[in-house]
């Protein structure tokens, strides 16, 4: 950096502005490859050991002819580490010299392409999947540095590395969620498949109400979902609540002797002591049904006002609380709502503005290329015009939010569809968007 400051400090002055080239630092290098050979890392100590013909005088032009000269042998050094890409070499100097760092050879051969990596232990399992840009640059990122137990443990127990090339980034990213849910990697923790899912649903009672389930029917009620965990449902139920007074109570309606506790608190509109009819409580979940499917701005609406309550209040962590709940059920509504679309256009062809083309078919991946003139779609009447209204797995919902994601990134233009690309038109109302 010192020196470079007398460089960018002269071209600056003389008009060229800052030096745009990417550096290399000598003395890091040095650190890294020849501390244990040399006494000192100072440049004329370092010119000496590499027997550079020009000696270092604290002049421009020696000292530059000498840094050339020990760069040359010290480039010849990381070269039998496997640095063969200018990447390698600015990351070397930051290297860890961990007891695993020789085991940075099993990336020698990793292209430097978009792709899925595999971890294998001794026993040729997979420990751990991942998705990279750049296979070879990512994998060994891990050798430079990260000090993460969870990282030296699974260096600990590599043995061999697998790869496998995708087209496109979207293709790497859906590849591995993919033999995530296939081979649950102890190494992984984020998109590990959970232990049970769970879906929002509104029976189908005389006086239906809403319910946490582990089991997506095809029966004609109203879900939300799937969830990872019971919390993350349960968050979705309680926000519903807050917005109709649905009912929240077990029981199936009739003459009792007293209302239960929500009914009683004017918090949900039950039928356990009779004094709600059929026709008062159907308005209620039409109200629910149509806040789901068509028009959310009433849910909304009172959330926002609770929440607006609760803060003027100065109940700040009430209000918290209901700005949490307002943003799970957005995700959730805008989630369905994406699903439902996908669902509906059936096959679907796009390309975004770096030329990476991917067909999808029901919110699945089916194809992926780089391509600046593939061939046309060719799939009219290939899907079903009937369709799940939820994902059945949670792999299928995570694999649907990638893909509609992509679908609504800048540049990214729809070239052909079975059937037109549509969402509800009123929109799900955004938090910031209410508070003005």
């Amino acid at each position: 950096r010192f020196d470079m400051s007398f460089l960018n400090a002269a071209a600056m002055r003389l008009g060229y502005g800052k030096l745009p080239n990417k550096t290399v630092d000598t003395l890091g290098l040095a650190r890294r490859l020849v501390r244990s050979e040399v006494r000192s890392l100072k440049l004329g100590a370092l010119a000496a050991h590499f027997r550079s013909p020009v000696a270092p005088t604290h002049r421009a032009l020696d000292d530059a002819r000498a840094t050339a000269h020990v760069l040359w042998a010290l480039l010849e050094r990381a070269g039998s580490l496997g640095v063969s890409h200018l990447d390698d070499l600015l990351r070397l100097p930051k290297a860890r010299g961990a007891p695993h760092y020789k085991k940075i050879e099993l990336t020698d051969s990793l292209p430097r392409r978009p792709g899925v990596y595999f971890f294998r232990d001794r026993e040729d399992a997979i420990i751990y999947v991942g998705k990279a840009k750049n296979l070879r640059t990512r994998v060994r990122s891990y050798f430079y540095g990260d000090d993460r137990r969870s990282i030296a443990q699974m260096l600990r127990d590599l043995a061999t590395i697998d790869h496998r090339v995708c087209a496109t980034e979207l293709e790497a990213e859906i590849t591995e969620l993919r033999l995530i849910h296939a081979h649950r990697p102890r190494y992984n923790r984020r998109s590990r498949p959970p232990k049970s899912m769970h879906w929002v649903k509104l029976t189908d009672e005389r006086f239906p109400r809403l319910s946490i389930v582990r089991t997506f029917r095809d029966d004609g009620c109203l879900y939300l979902g799937p969830y990872r965990s019971r919390r993350h449902a349960s968050v979705v139920v309680t926000a519903l609540w807050d917005a109709v007074p649905i009912r929240r109570c077990l029981t199936r309606g009739g003459a009792r002797s007293a209302a239960c506790n929500f009914s009683q608190l004017g918090v949900a509109m039950c039928p356990c002591d009779g004094s709600v009819s059929e026709a008062e409580y159907a308005e209620v979940v039409g109200q629910l049904r149509n806040g789901l499917t068509k028009s959310p701005e009433a849910l909304f609406s009172r959330l926002h006002t609770k929440m607006l309550d609760h803060a003027r209040n100065r109940r700040f962590e009430d209000a918290a609380a209901l700005r949490d709940r307002h943003r799970a059920l957005a995700r959730s509504l805008e989630r369905r709502r994406a699903w439902e679309a996908m669902q509906r256009v059936g096959v679907l062809w796009a390309v975004d503005e770096s030329g990476d083309n991917i067909i999808i078919e029901a919110g699945r991946l089916t194809a992926a290329w780089s391509d600046p003139d593939p061939a046309p779609l060719n799939a009219a009447g290939s899907s079903s015009a009937s369709f799940p209204q939820v994902p059945a797995t949670t792999l299928i919902a995570e694999e649907a939010h990638l893909i509609w994601r992509w679908l609504n990134r800048p540049g990214v233009v729809i070239v052909d569809a079975e059937r037109p690309l549509l969402l509800p038109a009123e929109p799900v109302p955004a938090l910031t968007k209410l508070a003005v």
